[in-house]
């Protein structure tokens, strides 16, 4: 994507991922687009209050970050269509299913530590945005382990972004209400 202008810059992105989502829903029975444009919503607070990471990489990750591991679409596609920078942090955050699922989390999280504070600042913008009412469907050993989660991202990625570290603190604490 060459414009930087950051409106045209959503509005292709979104376009984008709507299509390769397709009827993707959320758990709530929403359309998948929801959940993206709130991480990108929480993106975009984060810079307004604290603009030290570049907006327009960090919305590309945010409307794309879930592309990879839910769709048909292939990394050299989506490296294709939005550059190695955006292709690489879509991929960081990522679960790499051939790993055991008690080894996805931080394998991810070594891998978005080793690029840039935009993809790390997605991550905290995607738990934020997940830290709601559970789905009804979760037991209660799934909602601590995503609880948990959620204290292990906040850890590893603090001091990427002082506005999201505050945030993510507040939502892991309302979360308490759940566990």
């Amino acid at each position: 994507m060459k414009d930087n202008n950051i409106q045209t810059i959503y509005q292709k992105t979104i376009d984008f991922a709507a299509e390769k989502h397709g009827q993707q829903k959320m758990p709530n029975g929403l359309p998948y687009i929801v959940h993206l444009s709130n991480v990108a919503m929480e993106v975009f607070m984060a810079h307004k209050q604290k603009p030290d990471f570049n907006l327009e990489i960090s919305i590309q990750l945010a409307l794309l970050h879930d592309v990879l591991e839910d769709t048909a679409l292939s990394f050299k596609a989506l490296e294709d269509d939005f550059g190695n920078v955006v292709a690489m942090g879509v991929l960081a955050l990522t679960k790499d299913i051939t790993l055991d699922k008690k080894n996805q989390m931080d394998d991810s999280l070594n891998r978005i530590l080793d690029l840039s504070s935009e993809v790390a600042i997605v991550k905290l913008c995607d738990r934020i945005t997940n830290l709601q009412r559970p789905p009804k469907k979760w037991d209660n050993a799934k909602i601590k382990k995503y609880h948990l989660q959620a204290i292990k991202i906040a850890e590893r990625l603090q001091g990427k972004n002082e506005y999201l570290d505050k945030r993510i603190q507040e939502k892991i604490l309302s979360y308490n209400s759940y566990v």
